[in-house]
């Protein structure tokens, strides 16, 4: 006879390895709203210092006073700290008055309106570019291990959701006699607990995932009462509110519920499983809704469709989910499960994947918005990813159907667990009998009623793992149970990405925002292979347009130290209009730094441009790197 206890350690090791690979090693959390245009802009050279700087992004996001930093080349703040909004999605910081010129930097870390941080930063110079020790050091938003166990925490919460309604939901719908089965009760109740306990790790996570990711500030309670403030605290407070709610459902469906079914009344039974049915319902939409405020489906378009369509496909993945779950642990751990609970549930089953369907279709054509989003973000190859997961899971549920309708609805189950209750009713009945046969002695006579329980079952144990349907049944349920944690791993995941229409409508904002002309400047690592001879070459092309240019470069060592090598070329080409090369020999004017004036760009256009740098007699090489010039 098979043990249970190895498939059920693959399957929680499974659970670790999908957690780790997809939790433990991701970057910080992609931001959900981008930074759309500056002033001034990104690389810009203006001539006088502004009166402030402006920050304009994809969406609305959450911006606190200190969230906007201005460095001077020293890295010194030079910006007042307090933040303006001047209407839509901009944003102002004002500058002190005197700064001197060269290369400010300037650093954001906000939230975005779907609650996932967001920061950044970019230069802009006064005069005349020049190098910067600005050191962006607390930046860490969504990120370190902060951001990990945040993620984790997620994980957790969606996993205790699926197991709470879904688990509560088959009880209901699909066996109400596993309400009394203790493994059955364990699913139910664990799945409370990891949501109560990540609801609460994100909300004191929270302010420390948003701000400077330190472990430390976990147990701010400053930063604690700002999240109680926000949308996502208010989400999450909520969601505790509503487990308090779903711990007294919890209680009843075990306690009050049971006993009323043991008691035979079932006209009581029927109207509390009514009452049980429509409370549950409302508490797990409230408990999906908690999510749908806060994540995806709160910002963007058709956010009023989209919030309730997205509580639909949560409550579909939990009954799903959640269901099989259930069913595995049943299969495995009760004494026995009817075939008619599990024809039930399969047909929950298929209603919910239509469910998944339709919701997915809609939620991915919101998300996603067109076909190169779908391939070319990484939210849309996630999804296709998540799609693919799905149909695997669906083709193992077909599997799993055929078993279903093969399984026989043979009573010897059912009628071994009755038989063994009927000996337990009558050993307590009679224990003076059995121990008098013993010279009276309850201790014997308690272990010999402990003995032939056992015995009992053991022997249906036996009967049950005799039908090869059932058996069958139990291998593909674990097989879906197994797909369902990575399904759950990836979607977990895609919550945290940016989805693809944003990431496209930012970057066509972005290069709508772009000048036609302005300055211009590029990185080019080199390596001549000879001794010494590897570098950096920076050129800046001013004001990067067509007619007369200035161009600067800068040959400067792996170290950053100037690098004083004998030559140094530059040629031009416009391909697309068939133009170049053309060839601009600088001068040198110091140690590492050439200038050319007068640089021609005679058009428009994506021109490729090759440094060529020599730093020995016959080490010498060429790099190419294209640019938009105009």
């Amino acid at each position: 006879m098979k043990t249970i206890a190895p498939r059920f350690r693959h399957l929680v090791l499974l659970f670790l390895a999908v957690t780790g690979a997809l939790l433990s090693g991701a970057a910080p959390a992609s931001a959900h709203a981008a930074l759309t245009g500056s002033d001034p802009e990104q690389g810009a050279v203006v001539e006088a210092a502004p009166k402030q700087v402006s920050l304009t992004f994809s969406e609305d996001v959450a911006i606190s006073s200190g969230a906007v930093r201005v460095l001077d080349p020293a890295g010194k703040r030079v910006d007042s700290g307090k933040i303006g909004h001047t209407g839509g999605t901009t944003y102002t910081v004002g500058l002190h008055s005197g700064l001197p010129d060269g290369t400010f930097t300037v650093a954001y870390q906000v939230v975005s309106a779907d609650s996932h941080p967001v920061s950044g930063a970019f230069t802009f110079s006064i005069g005349a570019p020049s190098k910067t020790s600005a050191v962006l050091t607390d930046q860490n938003a969504g990120g370190g291990v902060v951001g990990a166990l945040y993620g984790v925490a997620r994980y957790v919460s969606y996993a205790g959701f699926i197991l709470l309604v879904g688990g509560a939901a088959f009880v209901l719908g699909c066996w109400p006699r596993g309400a009394g089965i203790k493994p059955v009760q364990r699913v139910v109740v664990s799945g409370w607990t990891a949501l109560t306990a990540a609801t609460l790790a994100l909300l004191l996570m929270r302010g420390s995932y948003t701000g400077s990711g330190k472990v430390g500030d976990i147990f701010d309670m400053s930063l604690l009462g700002q999240v109680l403030q926000t949308k996502t605290g208010a989400a999450l407070t909520s969601r505790l509110l509503l487990l308090a709610a779903a711990a007294l459902f919890i209680a009843v469906l075990f306690g009050a519920y049971v006993k009323r079914a043991e008691d035979g009344d079932k006209k009581e039974v029927k109207d509390l499983t009514f009452g049980l049915a429509i409370g549950g319902a409302v508490v797990a939409a409230g408990l999906g809704a908690t999510w749908a405020m806060a994540e995806h489906a709160s910002t963007g378009i058709q956010a009023g469709l989209a919030m309730p369509v997205d509580v639909l496909h949560l409550l579909a993945v939990a009954a799903w989910l959640g269901g099989l779950t259930t069913l595995l642990v049943a299969l495995y751990r009760a004494p026995s499960i009817e075939a008619s609970a599990v024809r039930r549930f399969s047909r929950v089953a298929f209603c919910s994947v239509v469910a998944l369907t339709a919701t997915g279709l809609y939620q991915s054509w919101r998300q996603v918005g067109s076909w190169s989003a779908l391939t070319g973000t990484r939210y849309g190859q996630l999804l296709l990813l998540k799609v693919g997961l799905v149909a695997v899971l669906v083709g193992i549920a077909w599997i799993s159907r055929r078993w279903t309708s093969r399984l026989s609805e043979k009573p010897a189950p059912e009628a071994t667990a009755a038989t063994v209750v009927e000996q337990r009713s009558s050993e307590k009945k009679k224990p003076v009998t059995v121990g008098a046969a013993k010279g009276d002695d309850p201790e014997r006579a308690a272990q010999l009623a402990r003995q032939r329980a056992a015995v009992a079952s053991a022997r249906e144990k036996r009967v049950r793992d005799a039908d090869p349907h059932r058996f069958g049944l139990r291998r593909s349920v674990l097989a879906e149970a197994g797909v369902a944690v990575v399904l759950l791993a990836v979607t977990t995941v895609l919550t945290s990405t940016e989805p693809g229409r944003t990431e496209e409508e930012a970057t066509s904002a972005s290069s709508a925002a772009q000048p036609r002309s302005g300055p211009l400047s590029l990185k080019l690592p080199f390596d001549t292979g000879g001794e010494d001879g590897k570098g950096t070459v920076l050129l800046d092309l001013d004001p990067g347009r067509t007619g007369d240019n200035e161009m600067h470069l800068y040959v400067e060592r792996p170290g950053g130290k100037a690098f004083d090598v004998p030559e140094v070329k530059v040629a031009f080409t416009l391909e697309a209009k068939k133009i170049g090369p053309l060839s601009v020999v600088p001068d040198r004017i110091a140690t590492g730094h050439w200038t050319a004036s007068g640089v021609q760009i005679p058009g428009a256009g994506d021109w490729k441009i090759a440094v060529t740098v020599r730093t020995s007699d016959i080490d010498q090489v060429t790099v190419i790197k294209n640019a938009k010039i105009g």
